[in-house]
Protein backbone atom coordinates (compact mmCIF):
# COMPACT_ATOMS: atom_id res chain seq x y z
CA UNK A 1 0.00 0.00 0.00
CA UNK A 2 0.83 3.39 -0.71
CA UNK A 3 1.21 5.87 1.83
CA UNK A 4 1.16 9.38 0.12
CA UNK A 5 1.10 12.88 1.91
CA UNK A 6 1.47 15.46 -0.84
CA UNK A 7 -1.34 16.56 -3.28
CA UNK A 8 0.94 16.65 -6.59
CA UNK A 9 1.82 12.60 -5.82
CA UNK A 10 -1.07 11.48 -4.71
CA UNK A 11 -2.54 13.00 -8.38
CA UNK A 12 0.34 10.96 -10.18
CA UNK A 13 -0.69 7.75 -8.52
CA UNK A 14 -4.11 7.98 -9.35
CA UNK A 15 -3.79 8.43 -12.50
CA UNK A 16 -1.16 5.77 -12.77
CA UNK A 17 -4.37 3.43 -11.01
CA UNK A 18 -6.70 4.81 -13.41
CA UNK A 19 -5.17 3.48 -16.76
CA UNK A 20 -5.82 0.21 -15.58
CA UNK A 21 -9.49 0.02 -13.74
CA UNK A 22 -11.94 1.99 -11.93
CA UNK A 23 -10.88 3.59 -9.00
CA UNK A 24 -12.77 3.66 -5.51
CA UNK A 25 -12.56 5.55 -2.79
CA UNK A 26 -13.39 5.14 1.34
CA UNK A 27 -12.99 8.99 2.84
CA UNK A 28 -11.91 8.47 6.30
CA UNK A 29 -11.15 10.53 9.48
CA UNK A 30 -9.27 7.50 10.94
CA UNK A 31 -9.73 5.67 14.31
CA UNK A 32 -10.94 2.59 12.26
CA UNK A 33 -13.36 0.17 12.95
CA UNK A 34 -15.53 -2.53 11.22
CA UNK A 35 -17.75 -0.04 9.71
CA UNK A 36 -15.23 1.53 7.94
CA UNK A 37 -13.53 -1.66 6.33
CA UNK A 38 -17.30 -3.03 5.49
CA UNK A 39 -16.75 0.38 2.53
CA UNK A 40 -13.33 -1.25 1.42
CA UNK A 41 -14.68 -4.59 1.01
CA UNK A 42 -17.53 -2.53 -0.78
CA UNK A 43 -15.34 -0.95 -2.85
CA UNK A 44 -12.62 -3.65 -3.74
CA UNK A 45 -15.87 -5.73 -4.82
CA UNK A 46 -17.09 -3.10 -7.27
CA UNK A 47 -13.70 -1.54 -8.36
CA UNK A 48 -10.12 -2.40 -9.57
CA UNK A 49 -8.47 -0.30 -7.87
CA UNK A 50 -9.12 0.94 -3.60
CA UNK A 51 -7.89 4.35 -2.58
CA UNK A 52 -8.86 5.66 1.21
CA UNK A 53 -7.93 9.00 2.81
CA UNK A 54 -7.01 9.95 6.39
CA UNK A 55 -7.79 13.56 7.55
CA UNK A 56 -9.22 14.65 10.61
CA UNK A 57 -11.31 17.50 9.29
CA UNK A 58 -10.85 20.80 11.60
CA UNK A 59 -13.77 22.05 8.76
CA UNK A 60 -16.65 19.92 10.27
CA UNK A 61 -15.78 20.81 13.83
CA UNK A 62 -17.67 23.51 16.06
CA UNK A 63 -16.04 25.63 18.47
CA UNK A 64 -17.02 23.65 21.51
CA UNK A 65 -16.48 20.28 19.49
CA UNK A 66 -14.41 17.62 20.26
CA UNK A 67 -11.79 17.84 17.41
CA UNK A 68 -8.45 17.73 19.79
CA UNK A 69 -10.12 14.72 21.38
CA UNK A 70 -11.17 13.08 18.12
CA UNK A 71 -9.40 9.38 18.24
CA UNK A 72 -6.12 9.31 16.30
CA UNK A 73 -4.49 5.74 15.63
CA UNK A 74 -2.50 6.16 12.47
CA UNK A 75 -0.71 3.52 12.47
CA UNK A 76 -3.02 0.59 13.36
CA UNK A 77 -5.47 2.41 10.65
CA UNK A 78 -2.55 1.57 8.20
CA UNK A 79 -2.22 -1.84 9.40
CA UNK A 80 -6.38 -2.07 9.16
CA UNK A 81 -6.36 -0.72 5.61
CA UNK A 82 -3.35 -2.56 3.85
CA UNK A 83 -4.64 -5.60 5.17
CA UNK A 84 -7.95 -5.01 3.62
CA UNK A 85 -6.16 -4.65 0.12
CA UNK A 86 -6.19 -1.00 0.12
CA UNK A 87 -3.63 0.40 -3.01
CA UNK A 88 -3.10 3.90 -1.91
CA UNK A 89 -3.51 5.88 1.43
CA UNK A 90 -3.75 9.56 1.39
CA UNK A 91 -3.13 11.29 4.48
CA UNK A 92 -2.21 14.69 4.26
CA UNK A 93 -1.64 17.44 6.74
CA UNK A 94 -3.86 20.07 7.94
CA UNK A 95 -1.70 22.69 6.40
CA UNK A 96 -1.86 20.85 3.12
CA UNK A 97 -6.09 20.67 2.77
CA UNK A 98 -6.50 23.80 4.51
CA UNK A 99 -4.03 26.41 4.02
CA UNK A 100 -4.25 29.58 5.94
CA UNK A 101 -5.13 31.56 3.24
CA UNK A 102 -8.17 29.63 2.19
CA UNK A 103 -11.19 31.95 1.15
CA UNK A 104 -13.20 29.60 -0.81
CA UNK A 105 -15.50 27.04 0.32
CA UNK A 106 -18.52 24.58 -0.61
CA UNK A 107 -21.88 25.02 1.14
CA UNK A 108 -24.50 22.89 -0.09
CA UNK A 109 -27.54 25.50 0.75
CA UNK A 110 -30.83 24.27 2.31
CA UNK A 111 -30.01 20.45 2.21
CA UNK A 112 -27.03 21.45 4.58
CA UNK A 113 -28.69 23.38 6.82
CA UNK A 114 -30.94 20.56 7.87
CA UNK A 115 -31.09 17.37 10.32
CA UNK A 116 -27.39 17.65 11.70
CA UNK A 117 -26.74 21.32 9.60
CA UNK A 118 -29.37 22.72 12.42
CA UNK A 119 -27.44 21.73 15.28
CA UNK A 120 -24.32 21.86 13.72
CA UNK A 121 -23.47 24.99 12.01
CA UNK A 122 -21.13 24.69 9.52
CA UNK A 123 -20.21 21.29 9.94
CA UNK A 124 -21.86 20.18 6.25
CA UNK A 125 -19.78 23.10 4.54
CA UNK A 126 -16.97 21.96 6.11
CA UNK A 127 -17.83 18.12 5.07
CA UNK A 128 -18.43 18.98 1.13
CA UNK A 129 -15.45 21.44 0.63
CA UNK A 130 -12.92 18.42 2.11
CA UNK A 131 -15.32 16.01 0.13
CA UNK A 132 -14.87 18.04 -2.80
CA UNK A 133 -11.26 18.74 -2.72
CA UNK A 134 -10.52 14.64 -2.28
CA UNK A 135 -12.80 14.27 -5.12
CA UNK A 136 -10.23 16.54 -7.23
CA UNK A 137 -6.93 15.23 -6.25
CA UNK A 138 -7.99 11.81 -6.20
CA UNK A 139 -10.29 11.71 -8.97
CA UNK A 140 -12.42 8.33 -8.51
CA UNK A 141 -14.80 6.71 -10.53
CA UNK A 142 -16.72 5.91 -6.99
CA UNK A 143 -16.76 6.93 -3.77
CA UNK A 144 -17.99 4.74 -0.63
CA UNK A 145 -20.04 6.07 2.26
CA UNK A 146 -21.83 4.82 5.29
CA UNK A 147 -26.02 4.83 5.80
CA UNK A 148 -25.12 6.53 9.25
CA UNK A 149 -24.48 9.41 8.18
CA UNK A 150 -27.21 9.47 6.23
CA UNK A 151 -27.47 13.26 5.76
CA UNK A 152 -23.82 13.48 4.67
CA UNK A 153 -24.94 11.19 2.24
CA UNK A 154 -27.44 13.69 1.23
CA UNK A 155 -25.14 17.06 1.30
CA UNK A 156 -22.64 14.78 -0.79
CA UNK A 157 -24.65 13.48 -3.57
CA UNK A 158 -26.25 17.26 -3.83
CA UNK A 159 -22.68 18.70 -4.27
CA UNK A 160 -21.63 15.93 -6.79
CA UNK A 161 -24.97 16.57 -8.88
CA UNK A 162 -24.63 20.54 -8.79
CA UNK A 163 -21.27 20.35 -9.54
CA UNK A 164 -20.93 17.75 -11.75
CA UNK A 165 -18.50 15.33 -10.44
CA UNK A 166 -18.07 12.49 -12.34
CA UNK A 167 -18.35 10.33 -9.42
CA UNK A 168 -20.86 7.92 -8.20
CA UNK A 169 -21.93 7.90 -4.76
CA UNK A 170 -22.54 4.27 -3.22
CA UNK A 171 -24.15 4.09 0.68
CA UNK A 172 -23.46 1.85 2.43
CA UNK A 173 -25.30 -0.42 5.72
CA UNK A 174 -24.85 0.39 8.75
CA UNK A 175 -22.62 -2.13 10.62
CA UNK A 176 -24.11 -2.25 14.49
CA UNK A 177 -21.74 -3.38 17.52
CA UNK A 178 -23.40 -6.79 19.09
CA UNK A 179 -25.58 -4.88 21.05
CA UNK A 180 -26.94 -3.21 18.11
CA UNK A 181 -25.11 0.39 18.43
CA UNK A 182 -24.00 1.88 15.49
CA UNK A 183 -20.28 1.42 14.68
CA UNK A 184 -18.64 4.90 15.08
CA UNK A 185 -15.01 6.05 15.96
CA UNK A 186 -17.07 8.18 19.10
CA UNK A 187 -18.26 4.88 20.22
CA UNK A 188 -14.41 4.80 21.63
CA UNK A 189 -15.71 7.94 24.01
CA UNK A 190 -18.89 5.61 25.77
CA UNK A 191 -18.42 3.30 28.86
CA UNK A 192 -19.77 -0.48 28.86
CA UNK A 193 -22.75 1.02 30.68
CA UNK A 194 -23.43 4.04 28.26
CA UNK A 195 -22.71 1.42 25.15
CA UNK A 196 -25.22 -0.49 26.67
CA UNK A 197 -27.56 2.31 27.31
CA UNK A 198 -26.57 3.51 23.54
CA UNK A 199 -27.94 0.66 22.08
CA UNK A 200 -31.80 2.04 22.90
CA UNK A 201 -31.90 3.86 19.48
CA UNK A 202 -31.46 0.95 17.54
CA UNK A 203 -34.48 -0.78 19.58
CA UNK A 204 -36.64 2.63 18.88
CA UNK A 205 -36.45 2.59 15.48
CA UNK A 206 -36.86 -0.94 14.80
CA UNK A 207 -40.13 -0.34 17.00
CA UNK A 208 -41.51 2.87 14.71
CA UNK A 209 -39.84 0.41 11.11
CA UNK A 210 -42.58 -2.42 12.19
CA UNK A 211 -45.30 0.05 13.11
CA UNK A 212 -44.30 1.54 9.52
CA UNK A 213 -44.46 -2.05 7.59
CA UNK A 214 -48.07 -2.76 9.56
CA UNK A 215 -49.39 0.28 7.80
CA UNK A 216 -49.18 3.22 10.16
CA UNK A 217 -47.30 6.08 8.37
CA UNK A 218 -48.14 8.99 10.36
CA UNK A 219 -44.78 10.50 10.97
CA UNK A 220 -45.98 12.22 14.19
CA UNK A 221 -47.18 8.88 15.37
CA UNK A 222 -44.11 7.42 14.34
CA UNK A 223 -41.80 10.08 15.98
CA UNK A 224 -43.53 9.88 19.31
CA UNK A 225 -43.37 6.40 19.71
CA UNK A 226 -39.63 7.14 18.90
CA UNK A 227 -39.13 9.33 21.11
CA UNK A 228 -40.69 7.70 23.90
CA UNK A 229 -38.39 4.49 24.20
CA UNK A 230 -35.78 6.43 23.86
CA UNK A 231 -36.56 8.92 26.38
CA UNK A 232 -37.28 6.14 28.95
CA UNK A 233 -33.30 6.87 29.73
CA UNK A 234 -33.08 9.40 31.44
CA UNK A 235 -29.75 9.64 30.99
CA UNK A 236 -29.88 10.45 27.19
CA UNK A 237 -30.56 14.08 26.03
CA UNK A 238 -32.46 13.88 22.69
CA UNK A 239 -31.32 16.39 20.04
CA UNK A 240 -33.76 15.44 17.50
CA UNK A 241 -35.81 12.55 16.13
CA UNK A 242 -36.96 13.32 12.52
CA UNK A 243 -38.38 11.74 9.80
CA UNK A 244 -37.76 13.13 6.58
CA UNK A 245 -37.40 12.58 2.18
CA UNK A 246 -34.21 10.95 2.42
CA UNK A 247 -32.69 13.49 -0.47
CA UNK A 248 -33.92 16.55 0.34
CA UNK A 249 -33.97 15.68 4.30
CA UNK A 250 -37.45 17.59 4.23
CA UNK A 251 -39.35 17.01 6.76
CA UNK A 252 -42.55 14.38 5.79
CA UNK A 253 -46.04 13.81 7.03
CA UNK A 254 -46.51 10.21 5.74
CA UNK A 255 -43.83 7.65 5.51
CA UNK A 256 -46.24 5.65 3.15
CA UNK A 257 -43.68 6.95 0.18
CA UNK A 258 -41.00 6.11 2.42
CA UNK A 259 -38.76 7.95 4.08
CA UNK A 260 -35.60 8.26 6.35
CA UNK A 261 -36.34 8.03 9.83
CA UNK A 262 -33.62 9.79 11.48
CA UNK A 263 -32.22 10.14 15.53
CA UNK A 264 -29.45 11.88 17.25
CA UNK A 265 -28.94 12.04 21.06
CA UNK A 266 -26.48 13.02 23.53
CA UNK A 267 -25.13 10.29 26.18
CA UNK A 268 -23.10 12.20 28.67
CA UNK A 269 -20.59 14.19 26.40
CA UNK A 270 -20.86 11.83 23.51
CA UNK A 271 -22.92 12.93 20.52
CA UNK A 272 -24.37 9.55 18.61
CA UNK A 273 -26.73 9.44 15.49
CA UNK A 274 -28.19 6.88 13.72
CA UNK A 275 -30.91 6.14 11.37
CA UNK A 276 -33.14 3.83 9.55
CA UNK A 277 -34.13 4.07 5.73
CA UNK A 278 -38.42 3.12 5.91
CA UNK A 279 -39.58 1.37 2.87
CA UNK A 280 -42.31 2.58 0.48
CA UNK A 281 -45.62 0.91 1.34
CA UNK A 282 -46.82 -1.69 -1.35
CA UNK A 283 -49.54 -0.81 -2.95
CA UNK A 284 -52.68 -3.65 -3.12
Amino acid sequence: MQILTTIPETQTACRTLRTTGTLGLVPTMGALHAGHLSLITAAKRDCAHVAASIFVNPLQFGPNEDLAQYPRTFDEDCAKLEAAGVDLLFAPTVETMVPKNSATFVEVAGIGDRLDGVHRPGHFRGVATIVAKLFHILSPDRAYFGQKDAAQLAVLRAMTRDLNFPVDLVACPIVREPSGLAMSSRNEYLSADHRQRASILQRALTAATDLHKAGRHNTAQLIATTRQLIAQDHNINIEYVAAVDPGTLLPLDSTAQGALLAVAIKLGTTRLIDNVLLEPAHVQ
